[in-house]
């Protein structure tokens, strides 16, 4: 066209149609991903109580076989984790073999404690600020599952601080006389649990929630009374946990006490038996699974928008495993390890998708069980229970920790350790349970608290 041909006409709508344009793919470059901004920070530390390398291993051949990998050893970092306590009269020196109020609240602050204490100080009482309280007091989302009683020892580490891991709810209170309500304290665990306030706690423990609170605002109602008066949605089977939309916080109480193991027992006796396969399906079908209770906890706690919400910290585990060795059930803990695997499974879905997630897999303690040659069961010290594996092979498991029929005990190793996400490198090698609070804490963006604690993990 010739420059004479423009006409007014012509000019003025070719300015709008430029104008109109310039106008789109300003927005268009406004709500496009902004591909520097740092992706929202969450952790999932993913507790298996009681899981050695022996216990990995059972799992491993009975499961998928020798040769078979496990969601746990495809995470891309694997590591190992030291762990011990304190002793009470004299903190400066170790105690070997942890229990997992100990061992939780080492992973939970980043300081070391006695056995039976949960986020206090030896000696002293002092309380000890735990990564999920200064995660909520940064306003990120927080939240505890466990197949155990929502006061057993590992959740409550990192919500609760008592000098006695058994002091549950205020009927149980004979173990921690200055942490009563009535003393001016903050409670037992389970009243301090709904005021820490976090936005998920399912597992089990209705026994404690409705016990009825001595003083205080709530003085006079149960516990689960208190929670729903502080905003706390209760629900108490699967199918209720399943439908729950995110929003309020939730509560979920699914059992008495402990939930169920997922497989069905099978003892260790002397002389040893025949072999056998496991059998699934021991867990009542109101009881929700680990990856059940893993998959609600992550559909509450994912920020609706990545980029403008908050992340969150979670701590998920699996009690069933550390229970089932102290009575020598070799099935029970092969079934809730192979359950919480097929949680390790999930949250890596879920942090796959959200590139800020940090996932830490790791065990607490070491425990009992040992594999040892079938030909030899005969002479072991203990009791056995022998499984055909998914090889086809015997697999015999040995109990000598205590006398026959008594409880099993803790013994003391270092801990299988696997993580991914941003950071996971720095935990490939030997770290410290202790190690990890501090990794989280900064992944999380957590100001050092004013209490101290050791040195962070080095970079």
């Amino acid at each position: 066209m010739h420059p004479r041909s423009l006409t007014p006409r012509f000019l003025a709508a070719s300015i709008l149609l430029l104008a109109t344009l310039a106008q789109g793919c300003t927005a268009l470059r406004w709500s496009a991903p902004d591909e520097h901004r740092q992706p929202t920070p969450n952790v999932i530390l993913l507790i298996a109580d009681g899981l050695g390398a022996p216990g990995l291993t059972m799992a491993r051949n009975y499961h998928v076989g020798a040769n078979g990998r496990l969601a746990i050893d495809q995470l891309p970092v694997h590591g190992w984790c030291t762990t011990h306590a304190v002793r009470e009269d004299d903190p400066a020196r170790p105690d070997y073999v942890t229990d997992s109020a100990a061992s939780a609240t080492a992973i939970a602050t980043g300081r070391k404690t006695s056995n039976r204490r949960l986020a206090t100080e030896p000696q002293t009482d002092a309380a000890i600020p735990t990564i999920l309280e200064q995660a909520r007091d940064a306003g990120l989302r927080t939240g505890l599952v466990s197949t155990a009683s929502l006061a057993d020892a590992t959740p409550a580490a990192f919500a609760a601080h008592v000098n006695y891991r058994w002091c549950y709810d205020p009927a149980m209170m004979a173990g921690c006389p200055t942490f009563t309500k009535m003393s001016g304290g903050l409670g037992s665990i389970v009243e301090q649990l709904v005021d820490a306030r976090p936005d998920v706690l399912l597992g089990g423990g209705m026994v404690s929630f409705r016990q009825r609170i001595a003083a205080g605002p709530d003085a006079g109602r149960r516990v689960v009374e208190a929670a729903r008066a502080a905003g706390y949605r209760v629900v108490d089977s699967a199918d209720e946990l399943g439908g729950l939309e995110p929003g309020a916080p939730v509560l979920g109480l699914f059992a008495d006490g402990n939930l169920a193991p997922a497989w069905k027992p099978s003892l260790a006796s002397f002389p040893p038996g025949e072999a056998e396969r496991c059998e699934p399906g021991n867990r009542p079908p109101r009881q929700p699974s680990f990856t059940a209770m893993l998959e609600a906890a992550l559909r509450h706690l994912e920020p609706a928008r990545a980029d403008r919400a908050p992340g969150f910290f979670l701590m998920a585990e699996a009690a069933m495993i550390d229970k089932q060795a102290h009575v020598a059930d070799a099935c029970g803990q092969i079934g809730d390890t192979v359950e919480f695997d097929e949680g390790v499974a999930l949250a890596r879905a879920f942090a796959e998708r959200h590139p800020g997630t940090l996932l830490i897999v790791v065990g607490d303690h070491d425990h009992t069980p040992q594999i040892v040659d079938p030909a030899y069961a005969e002479y072991s010290p203990g009791i056995t229970t022998t499984l055909t594996t998914f090889d086809g092979s015997p697999m015999t498991i040995a109990y000598a920790t205590s006398f026959f029929g008594l409880r099993q005990q803790h013994t003391a190793s270092q801990r299988p350790l696997a993580a991914l996400g941003p950071a996971a490198e720095r935990l490939g090698g030997l770290v410290d349970h202790a190690d990890l609070y501090h990794l989280m804490r900064e992944h999380l963006g957590l100001a050092r608290p004013a209490a101290g604690g050791d040195e962070a993990l080095q970079p």
